[in-house]
């Protein structure tokens, strides 16, 4: 009797240190809430969250288009003056209905701690304003998209962070049928592959790298970046080396202020007549396109549009018709 009293107690016992584990485990304050989650941004910063971000800022053009795009405009609070898409944002300035943190590569760190951010996305030039932002506290999304696959990776990290994975996979897969639609297209024309020069600034001149976003838009278009070899994003080039792989078409942006009306350089004949451009095989067969500025200037969710733009330009027989 007494040896089953004993196995009693025992049994109580350790159901009771059981119970009690379970109670530290479910209710102890240290573990995080079921709603907790991390993100690991472009630079392999992860940043924990304990609640969905509900005031969010863009340091970038991009991210202000990545984050309209997924769904969540409504909980931005603070844009760069560079902002112009989707929306006029300088006009919801003017009106008092969202809040200027300053230039692109400037912004003004007083302003953001105003605004009481939960999240805060940005980019790789935003890198020492990033360190000080991140000191104080804030949380930071870092993106920088080289090229396609890291524009899209880029929107389903904001996605993920913002609390919109749904909407980010939304955007993300109507990019990826955009582009194979594009690209279907131009495999089965089988024509021989255009090279490409694409006028990033003048003067001096420069162009796309190999780590460009712009160099991945022209080979997902079916063309052949003349400066494609160049390890620099943006490299300065001569007009020599221009002229020297003559390049079949020259894709010229506009000025970025005035998307769709002006080349950002001049007119094309003030391109044509630059010495010794008259022997490039774009300027003999007037295969100088003017680009919107505006659109290729941003690595966003408009990527998609940027290769078609220049799929038309690169291969009009096949896409100008329709």
């Amino acid at each position: 009797m007494k040896a089953k009293y004993t196995i009693a107690i025992a049994a109580i016992v350790t159901i009771a240190i059981i119970l009690s584990a379970a109670i530290y485990i479910n209710y102890n304050p240290a573990t995080p809430p079921s709603s907790a989650y991390s993100v690991t941004d472009d630079e392999g910063y992860t940043t924990e969250f304990t609640a969905v971000p509900q005031r969010i800022i863009s340091l970038a053009p991009s991210n202000t288009q990545i984050l309209f795009a997924i769904g969540v405009g409504d909980k931005v609070v603070g844009v760069t003056d560079y902002c112009s898409y989707p929306y006029d944002f300088k006009a919801w300035i003017a009106s008092g209905n969202m809040t200027s943190i300053g230039g692109f590569a400037t912004p003004n760190k007083e302003t953001i701690a105003s605004l009481n951010p939960d999240l805060i996305v940005a980019s790789t030039i935003n890198a020492a304003d990033v360190v000080t932002l991140r000191s104080m506290g804030y949380k930071i999304i870092v993106l920088d998209p080289e090229n396609v696959e890291s524009v899209l990776s880029g929107i389903t990290i904001v996605g993920k962070a913002a609390g919109a994975e749904e909407g980010a996979s939304e955007v993300v897969n109507s990019i990826h049928h955009t582009i194979n639609e594009i690209q279907a297209k131009i495999a089965a024309a089988n024509l021989p592959k255009p090279t490409v020069y694409y006028e990033v600034w003048y003067p001096p001149l420069m162009s796309a790298g190999s780590t460009s976003f712009i160099n991945d838009v022209i080979v997902q278009a079916g063309g052949i970046n003349i400066f494609g070899n160049e390890t620099d994003q943006y490299p300065k080039v001569s007009s020599e080396s221009v002229v020297y792989a003559n390049p079949k078409v020259i894709l010229l942006p506009t000025e970025m202020a005035n998307a769709g009306e002006a080349p950002f350089y001049g007119s094309v004949d003030q391109v044509k007549a630059r010495p010794g451009w008259d022997t490039i095989s774009a300027v003999q067969n007037n295969r100088i396109v003017v680009v919107d500025g505006g659109l290729f200037a941003e690595a966003g969710p408009r990527i998609a549009e940027q290769i078609d733009a220049a799929a038309h330009a690169l291969y009009p027989e096949l896409f100008n018709s329709t």
